[in-house]
């Protein structure tokens, strides 16, 4: 089966990771959401099927924040507020897409305002 577009080859990337990668009460999941106008991330209880932080460049906060500047402030603030839901470690979803550029600068900003993975 071919793939047809890199939406769709982004999508089976991610159900493979996702196959292996799952979050608990212990260790929730951080998944990241990189569109092209923005960037989003959520700490997620897999277990039970609940968000226990959330962020994205969309926040009133971080509107006027430009494209480049924007993973590293989301990624602070998803880790703030993880640590406001007293979760210190998280296993890291990056939804498909490369380890590299916005993605990476999200994972950074996380890592240095105090969650581990």
């Amino acid at each position: 089966m071919a793939i047809k577009t890199t939406q769709q080859a982004r999508l089976r990337r991610h159900r493979r990771v996702r196959a292996k990668v799952t979050g608990s009460a212990a260790r929730p999941r951080l998944a990241v959401y990189r569109s092209n106008r923005g960037i989003a991330a959520q700490v997620i209880d897999d277990a039970s099927g609940r968000t226990l932080a959330a962020a994205s460049s969309q926040d009133k906060s971080l509107t006027k924040t430009k494209r480049a500047e924007a993973p590293a402030a989301v990624g602070k603030l998803v880790a703030e507020r993880a640590k406001d839901a007293c979760v210190a470690t998280v296993v890291f979803d990056r939804g498909g897409y490369l380890y590299h550029g916005r993605v990476k600068a999200l994972a950074d900003a996380a890592r240095q305002n105090g969650l581990e993975f």
